[in-house]
């Protein structure tokens, strides 16, 4: 049951193929779509980035299975980001293949279709108040440069806007579970009768999701993700299809991994403040990052922001659960004991 074709799918239960995508970056080095056999064709959990390779190879894993582009009767986007969903936006435009996102997306998407904003706008402002001015500025810069319009163009609204229930996916039943962290509107989805969980980015096999990084920012991004966390660990344990990674056998197991690594963070995180650190750069300078153990300098600028960011969220953490106080100065945010 667990041998890749010449295409590159690889069948992980019965009637569902992972299908690695290419990214364009060197970072994560692809993500996962799930492909369901359904009753009347197929169902896509996630798309992959809209760009010609990822379609090659997605064509390629169809083919492999008997089966075409024309054959996928619906997409099923765990978030809003754009390896997940914009290869699901350009498919629907060239054959009506309907789309359906978490409802909870609707603010980050509504903000990313504007055609009057440049890409991270957000973000950037986010990271000045964090206290990396040098490094927004650079970013901003980075952005000006190599912006391409039409770029803006892949967002568009789905079909469907999904909520936490039950849905039909070709004679298989999906539980749509809510679990917002990594984005607002992330969703899993859960295949009670099969044991197993297209957990897209909220559990990840090897390395922990961003959190902290969206145009739409929870109070408390942080918390909302320990709390999902903690609601997917309430169900039936299940097989973990990551949208990032391999294929493994326990959720839960990987849910507890998770949590432990958060709480000893946010205890590494108290400790800086402890020592002076007054912003989320500054503690963030104090932390070490990847199982490497790198400092914040040692990360591509793309990874310093997302690094900071996560900083700042568990500070944020931090701040509601009384273990330290923020205040604000014009903008900038101080965090002490």
């Amino acid at each position: 049951m667990s041998e890749w074709t010449d295409s590159g799918a690889f069948e992980v239960a019965p009637g569902v193929h992972r299908v690695p995508l290419p990214l364009p970056n060197d970072g994560l080095r692809a993500v996962n779509v799930y492909v369901l056999a359904a009753s009347d064709g197929l169902v896509l959990v996630d798309s992959g980035w809209s760009i010609p390779e990822a379609r090659e190879l997605l064509v390629a894993a169809l083919d492999s299975l008997g089966h075409t582009l024309h054959d996928v009767r619906r997409f099923l986007v765990t978030h809003v980001h754009r390896d997940h969903y914009t290869q699901a936006v350009a498919l629907r435009r060239e054959l009506g293949t309907p789309v359906a996102l978490g409802a909870g997306e609707r603010a980050s998407l509504d903000i990313t279709m504007n055609p009057d904003r440049m890409p991270l706008q957000q973000q950037l402002a986010a990271l000045r108040a964090m206290g990396a001015v040098d490094l927004a500025d650079f970013l901003d810069k980075q952005i000006a440069g190599n912006d391409r319009p039409a770029h803006r163009s892949d967002w568009e609204l789905p079909d469907e806007w999904l909520t936490e229930g039950d849905l039909d996916a070709g004679g298989r039943t999906l539980s749509v579970v809510p679990t917002p962290g990594h984005t607002r509107g992330h969703v899993v989805f859960h295949d009670l009768d099969n044991a197993l969980l297209f957990a897209g980015d909220h559990v990840l096999p090897t390395i922990t999701p961003s959190i902290g990084f969206e145009p739409v920012l929870s109070p408390n991004p942080l918390g909302d993700f320990l709390a999902s966390l903690a609601l997917v660990r309430s169900r039936p344990d299940a097989r973990l299809l990551p949208a990032h990674g391999a294929v493994t056998d326990s959720v839960h197991a990987r849910v507890d991994e998770l949590v432990a690594h958060h709480g000893a963070r946010l205890d590494e995180t108290e400790r800086a403040v402890a020592a002076g650190a007054t912003t989320a750069y500054d503690v963030a300078r104090e932390l070490r990052w990847t199982r490497r153990l790198r400092t914040v300098d040692e990360l591509d600028p793309f990874n310093q922001m997302l690094a900071i960011a996560e900083t700042g969220a568990h500070l944020q953490l931090l701040a509601a659960q009384g273990r330290v106080r923020a205040t604000d100065e014009e903008a900038l945010r101080r965090y002490t004991v």
